[in-house]
């Protein structure tokens, strides 16, 4: 939503549930902000998930944000900007070929900070971790993107996961509300193919299962390097198409290289 003109959102968090719905509205994952920029920041970021919550950041968002902005500015060529968004400033830039590359920011790794209330395993992070979910011991690694990501590549005794055979609508839940995270979390299952090329499926906290989420293959790469199962440099993917993804260790940053295209524009009848 064009809303550079304004710091209120123009669309409620109920109205923004509504034209989520895929059926009697337009149909989306969530309604994203474009707001004035505030503390330096070139723009601002809100969104709303389809259940009308409102998460700290979305990463796929923050290129589809990237890209309605080089077309409203129409701008042509490389360009980046700086996005402040509930989990700090973010900054992608518009390449060349079109893609989209976020610094989405530093990892975080501290249990409480996530938030989860397991407790830490690898310094103070939680990696590898026991979680019991329908009486199977799951092993999960935890991170924050600046919104919390549960990781698991399988669990004691599934060691490897085939995550096209999960039902996702049956076990995303038991993760998503799990007494252990205290701000509810988003929940990766990741099949590892080769060191350098992840698959993951995705069960978003507010928004179900969902056919990307870009904060949540930045939190897989760096789950993977934690647990020594992946480079720092990996092709991610997702039902909905591949990510590239690089933690990279000299300044600690994810970076998070993909795609992003109008597919129509609209007025909405208040």
């Amino acid at each position: 939503v064009d809303n550079r003109d304004s710091a209120v959102p123009k669309v409620t968090p109920e109205e923004a549930a509504k034209l989520c719905d895929r059926n009697f509205g337009i149909g989306a994952d969530g309604v994203i902000f474009v707001m004035p920029g505030v503390n330096g920041a070139d723009y601002t970021m809100r969104i709303f998930n389809s259940d009308g919550s409102e998460p700290e950041m979305c990463g796929n968002g923050v290129r589809c944000f990237a890209r309605f902005i080089a077309e409203v500015e129409n701008l042509q060529g490389t360009h980046s900007f700086k996005i402040h968004t509930g989990a700090g400033l973010i900054i992608p830039e518009i390449q060349d070929d079109g893609k989209v590359k976020v610094d989405m920011g530093e990892p975080i790794l501290y249990g409480p900070d996530v938030p989860t209330k397991l407790p830490s395993t690898k310094n103070e992070a939680v990696v590898k971790a026991e979680l019991a979910i329908d009486g199977l011991a799951w092993h999960v690694t935890c991170v924050s993107m600046g919104n919390p990501h549960c990781i698991t590549f399988g669990s004691k005794e599934l060691k490897v996961l085939h995550v096209d055979d999960l039902k996702l609508s049956d076990i995303g839940p038991k993760f998503e509300h799990h007494e252990m995270f205290p701000a509810r979390t988003n929940t990766e299952f990741v099949e590892v193919l080769s060191r350098s090329h992840l698959k993951m499926r995705v069960w978003e906290r507010g928004a179900g299962a969902t056919l990307a989420c870009g904060t949540g293959a930045c939190a897989v790469v760096v789950a993977a390097v934690l647990e020594g199962r992946a480079e720092r440099k990996c092709v991610v993917d997702l039902p909905g198409g591949p990510l590239e993804i690089e933690w990279r260790e000299d300044n600690n940053h994810v970076y998070m290289t993909g795609p992003a295209e109008a597919v129509f524009y609209g007025s909405v009848v208040h």
